[in-house]
């Protein structure tokens, strides 16, 4: 089973990993991806707090939102990661770290 993706753009930078693993392009996740998850995970909680109408209401809002933001911001987070790592975004100090970690 052929599992490659190709895009129709060629990549602008070096290429680091071609079709990275799920765990490799976790652990790329730079301190922008962090903060990048973690803000749009704290605007969702306020906003699901903010649109649960009645007082009852509002805890489950709150976490309902808070989960999607956390989806949301992870999937921002990993897209980013994963551009670097196939060369689509730039990747200065990844390509720096990988290549210093090169066997």
């Amino acid at each position: 089973m052929n599992t490659d993706i190709t895009a129709s753009a060629k990549p602008e930078y070096p290429v680091i990993d071609r079709n990275p693993p799920f765990t490799k392009t976790v652990a790329n996740f730079n301190t922008v991806d962090y903060f990048r998850l973690t803000t749009i995970t704290g605007v969702s909680i306020v906003v699901g707090y903010l649109s649960g109408i009645k007082p009852g209401i509002r805890g489950p809002s709150m976490v309902t939102g808070g989960l999607i933001g956390a989806m949301g911001g992870f999937m921002y987070a990993y897209q980013n990661s994963a551009g670097r790592l196939m060369g689509f975004f730039p990747n200065e100090g990844d390509d720096a770290k990988c290549k210093k970690h090169a066997f």
